[in-house]
């Protein structure tokens, strides 16, 4: 692999004849295309790539929110690679003979913001959820307009329905209204915290299963 400078052409992404451009760690670089081996994957490589899809895929729903408030882009690891090493190493786990989630260790926010005080979700009329929260402002850098933010995930169709300002800090509760389609399944609950810029998030609360009205 080698890093270049910008000629006149400027720099490029994906295959040009034997080489690949693409960018790494913030510099623009090339490599020469990989050979292909006709060795079989070891286990470890096996559940490696498991673990990699599952996690692309649930990644790939929750993008809009994981790409604004995990972690921080340092120029070296995006918001979504340090989403996809913490849900690899961490929210993925061997349950015989399949990879499962724990979803209590999910995160969809990672941050140093005050996050949610006694966050409890119950399921309202019709397909609503319906939250609440106890108003933790003025601690920290907790601020009464800190933004509200909903992911909801329904493991068997892979639906996702997230809403990045469902309410104010100080609001104290909220009501996210689901698809139809969901009526009657189970569905995985996140929240967190944000400022009203964006730019600070709290890590965020896995508030459980419920089954959705």
């Amino acid at each position: 692999m080698a890093t270049y400078n910008k000629g006149i052409l400027g720099a490029f992404s994906g295959k040009v004849g034997p080489v690949v451009g693409a960018t790494w760690r913030g510099k623009d670089v090339m490599r020469s295309l990989p050979k292909k081996s006709n060795r079989l994957a070891t286990a470890f490589q096996q559940q490696q790539r498991s673990k990699f899809a599952m996690a692309t895929e649930f990644l790939s729903s929750v993008q809009p929110v994981v790409s604004r408030y995990f972690g921080g882009n340092t120029g070296l690891k995006t918001r979504r690679n340090q989403a996809m090493s913490y849900l690899m190493k961490e929210a993925i786990v061997f349950n015989e003979p399949n990879y499962e989630w724990d979803y209590t260790k999910v995160l969809i926010s990672k941050g140093d913001l005050l996050g949610i005080n006694n966050g409890q979700v119950a399921a309202g009329t019709g397909q609503n959820l319906e939250f609440t929260w106890s108003n933790n402002s003025e601690q920290g850098e907790a601020e009464v307009t800190d933004k509200l933010v909903l992911v909801v995930y329904e493991p068997t169709s892979k639906a996702t329905v997230y809403s990045l300002n469902a309410g104010s800090r100080s609001s104290r509760s909220a009501t996210l209204e689901l698809p139809n389609f969901l009526s009657g399944l189970e569905v995985q609950v996140w929240a967190t915290f944000v400022a009203s810029d964006d730019k600070l998030a709290a890590t965020s609360l896995y508030l459980g299963a419920i089954t959705v009205g």
